[in-house]
């Protein structure tokens, strides 16, 4: 059985996460949705850091640790903000350790640079080569993946506050750096367009803040891995045991095109080039998105594959996918009961979203649901693209598709 892993979520200890980001959540969605293995996240927060160390037991993988039948690596998000070739740079980074001896090292010597306590995602006044040098003195197991590596705020490519390579940002340590995350607005097909980025492993996470969300982007792999299987797969890009990403629709990320929301005002790259990225409202500039920078940056032309990465799958999550078939918002007490007995009857999302085949699906689900889940395997679906903190809007069906089962039966 393929094995699902998704290593960027938070816990109740950033900001703007649920109050139920804890690990007996986490197991619970995470056997829900089919995934295997999760990072921890805010492993620097003292006091998640202390429940991780009561309730995770070893695993029998050396890196691995386990509460209620899930996997879990040690991971953190941070955000490195420092003054570098005449700008602010912003960029998220996330550290994974090898175990929690070296997870607490690491918390004390990052606590030189930013207070810990304040956030599960601690700010930090050092630059990213200085402190890929100073972990890995601390152990060469621990990693370190760029974060959303597009978003126009806070990432190494970002518009707002990045580098124009990993070579600027990383500098000598850059080839310690074998992997990068995509994020929620760019997919790998997007990022084989830069030849630069052709070293990397691209891998996609969920970044969640609540736990519903986790798996929303993931990795599948051929089977259950451990820590160290998990750097050697990435460094090596081996697509034998790395099957494949699961990723939005990077249209439905909320940074993919420009724009402006106070203004309502959305870009392709194309349009905010026209108006020289100004707001044609406010005549402020506009956030340059995920898109327009990745062309200014790309050497290749749109639909080049990269033989040697692994592939990738895009998904809705199925929450999504029932709500617009019933005409309902994917959080209505409708869609929860459905979702409930879809998952008790067939199976966990991902085996649902994946793997059920087309007859199958029309012979056990509701008709407009098995219609919805194929035509986002299709592709046959349209999105409003997201900007400037706006998420995209997915439409599954088209107008002609419109809910006549709204009064689809519970069976």
């Amino acid at each position: 059985m393929p094995f699902i892993a998704d290593l960027h979520i938070h816990s109740k200890y950033s900001r703007a996460t649920a109050k139920d980001m804890d690990l007996a959540a986490l197991a619970k969605w995470a056997k829900i949705k089919g995934i295997g293995m999760l990072g921890t996240g805010d492993f620097t927060h003292p006091v998640w850091f202390s429940e991780l160390k009561s309730k995770l037991q070893k695993a029998d993988s050396p890196g691995v640790y386990r509460y209620d039948n899930i996997d879990f690596i040690l991971s953190v998000e941070v955000s490195n903000i420092y003054f570098k070739a005449g700008r602010t740079r912003k960029v998220h980074n996330i550290i994974f350790a090898p175990s929690f001896e070296a997870a607490e090292e690491v918390s004390s010597a990052l606590s030189e640079y930013g207070e810990l306590s304040s956030d599960g995602r601690p700010m930090l006044s050092v630059e990213c080569d200085k402190m890929v040098r100073l972990l890995t003195r601390i152990d060469p197991g621990i990693f370190l993946i760029p974060g959303h590596v597009w978003t126009p705020h806070f990432s190494i490519f970002g518009s707002n506050s990045g580098f124009d390579s990993p070579e600027e940002c990383f500098e000598d340590q850059t080839g310690k750096i074998f992997s990068i995350e995509t994020g929620l607005s760019s997919d790998p097909g997007m990022n084989w367009r830069w030849s630069k980025l052709d070293r990397f492993c691209l891998t996609s996470h969920s970044d969640a803040h609540s736990p519903s969300k986790i798996g929303r982007e993931a990795n599948v792999f051929k089977e259950r891995i451990g820590y160290k299987d998990l750097v050697e797969i990435l460094k090596n890009k081996d697509r034998e045991r790395f099957l494949y990403t699961i990723e939005f629709f990077p249209e439905e990320g909320k940074y993919h095109w420009d724009g402006h929301r106070n203004c309502k005002t959305r870009l392709s790259p194309q349009e905010a080039l026209r108006v020289n990225n100004i707001c044609p409202v406010c005549g402020k500039k506009v956030t340059i998105g995920v898109m327009h920078r990745l062309e200014g940056l790309a050497d290749r032309s749109e639909g080049y594959v990269d033989k040697t990465s692994p592939s990738f799958k895009r998904v809705v999550p199925l929450a999504e996918v029932i709500g617009e078939a019933f005409d309902v918002g994917a959080d209505s007490m409708k869609v929860e009961r459905e979702y409930a007995r879809l998952i008790k009857n067939f199976g966990t999302e991902f085996h649902i979203l994946l793997e059920m085949d087309a007859g199958e699906l029309k012979e056990n689900f509701p008709e407009r649901i098995a219609q919805g889940i194929l035509n986002v395997r299709n592709g046959n679906i349209e999105i409003m693209p997201g900007y400037d903190g706006e998420y995209g809007k997915v439409k599954i069906f088209k107008e002609g598709e419109a809910a006549q089962d709204k009064q689809l039966s519970f069976f």
